[in-house]
């Protein structure tokens, strides 16, 4: 009798742990089945206002839409051909005309997929500081230019920009070598016969440019140079850009006119839709301004962040912007990840 009771609870046991066992592969099964989403992997172009976009971007990818996120950092062109073959599946930072062939080309071949302007009212030119023009009684600064406004004005105003180095004529900040800007400037300057009044100075780096407008604004000095953005400059100097001819095709073929403004688009390898259709109609929604990343650039820099610490201020401080790019779900999930 003892026997056959142990036999019936030893099967009773089998039988239970039987079941949990099929419970267990069951949920194992439905774990399995949950469908992989992959990494959305993006262009780190190496300049700060298109990593400031990465972060954002992909801050809102991971925490509203649960998408994994990684990025890989090169220079403009070989990272294009990344994202022609797959390898990448977002560029945030496309400036068209700056590589107009190889986009033409990728577009044509059908291996990207333009999703549209991120920003376009980025500029470059010739500025100087607004209160050399208009003097600052804040800081007790008279103008000492007042009727600066073209590049016709400036042979008349090269004393107050002279060049401690030569003063027999104005000194002009201008790009440096190596950049495509310099050759541009240095053409620009002897069109406009700019160079019988200034010299062409040339910085070492990008820094060292900027490091000469920011001491010069901070002494409430006279500063002439060039300069482009958005930049933390932009968002931390007030300057004045000096009126040159309008842009034009003729024009622009002796340098003879100021900087065009380049569409600035974000693209995406042709594979994404497919699979993230979500995440397309967010960056298809994505739109920013050279005012505004110039903002967050300013913070970045004042405050010594880095792109992820300036993309959580941007995503903080900015959500009148970034909700307006996303369903209100999303946005949720998103300020609860902040």
């Amino acid at each position: 009798m003892f026997g056959k009771r142990r036999l019936m609870l030893l099967v009773t046991l089998v039988l239970a742990v039987a079941l949990l066992a099929g419970f267990g592969c069951a949920a194992t099964d439905e774990a399995a089945e949950e469908p992989d989403k992959g990494k959305i992997v993006f262009a780190d172009l190496n300049w700060d206002s298109a990593m400031v976009n990465n972060r954002m971007a992909q801050f809102i990818i991971e925490n509203g839409y649960g998408y994994e996120t990684d990025t890989i950092f090169g220079e403009t062109i070989p990272l294009f051909m990344g994202l022609r073959r797959g390898d990448i599946d977002v560029s945030m930072e496309i400036w068209v005309e700056n590589q107009q062939e190889a986009y033409d080309e990728g577009i044509a071949a059908g291996d990207v997929i333009d999703l549209g302007t991120n920003f376009d009212d980025n500029f470059q030119g010739m500025f100087v500081p607004t209160y050399v023009v208009e003097g600052d009684p804040d800081r007790g600064i008279e103008p000492l230019a007042p009727n600066l406004r073209t590049i016709e004005d400036l042979p008349q105003y090269w004393e107050v920009f002279k060049d401690p180095e030569d003063p027999t004529k104005g000194r002009f900040y201008g790009a440096v070598p190596g950049w495509e800007a310099d050759k541009i400037l240095t053409q620009q300057l002897e069109t406009y016969g700019l160079d019988e009044y200034y010299n062409l100075f040339r910085p070492g780096s990008n820094t060292a440019l900027a490091t000469s407008l920011v001491a010069a604004y901070e002494k409430g000095e006279p500063w002439f140079g060039y300069y482009w953005g958005p930049t933390w400059i932009f968002g931390k100097l007030d300057l004045t850009q000096i009126e040159e001819p309008p842009y034009s095709e003729e024009l622009w073929q002796n340098f003879a006119c100021g900087f065009p403004a380049v569409n600035v688009n974000i693209l995406v390898n042709k594979g994404l839709p497919d699979r993230a259709p979500e995440v397309v109609e967010f960056l298809t929604n994505y739109r920013t301004n050279s005012d505004l990343i110039s903002e967050v650039l300013a913070y970045m820099e004042s405050e010594d962040a880095d792109y992820e610490e300036a993309a959580l201020w941007f995503l903080r401080e900015k959500q009148e912007v970034w909700t307006q790019w996303v369903p209100a779900d999303v946005a949720e999930k998103v300020r609860a990840a902040l």
